[in-house]
């Protein structure tokens, strides 16, 4: 009955990256008013490149476990089935 979740968990990737991406640059633009650097770009500093990196990176990051754990409960109220093992069935299988 799981695999079920499979169609939810591919959406909500899609909603998550393009949601990440609307996040990140709106973050951007509040610390700089140019786009992100590039890291092979000569004139970036590696502060600026770095911290475009990690802020790009959390944020996506963020995004994707608040939109996966939203999609785990929409399946599980739709279904009444949680989409991944508990914690007590993992323990009694290992």
């Amino acid at each position: 009955m799981r695999i079920l979740y499979k169609p939810f968990a591919i959406i909500a990737s899609a909603i998550a990256a393009r949601l990440g991406r609307n996040v990140f640059k709106t973050l951007w633009a509040r610390i700089d008013a140019a786009d992100p650097p590039d890291p092979k770009n000569a004139e970036a500093t590696l502060p600026k490149v770095v911290g475009a990196a990690a802020l790009e990176a959390a944020t996506m990051a963020g995004i994707a476990a608040a939109v996966d754990r939203a999609s785990a409960r929409v399946f599980h109220y739709l279904t009444g089935i949680w989409p991944a093992k508990k914690k007590d069935q993992e323990d009694d299988e290992g």
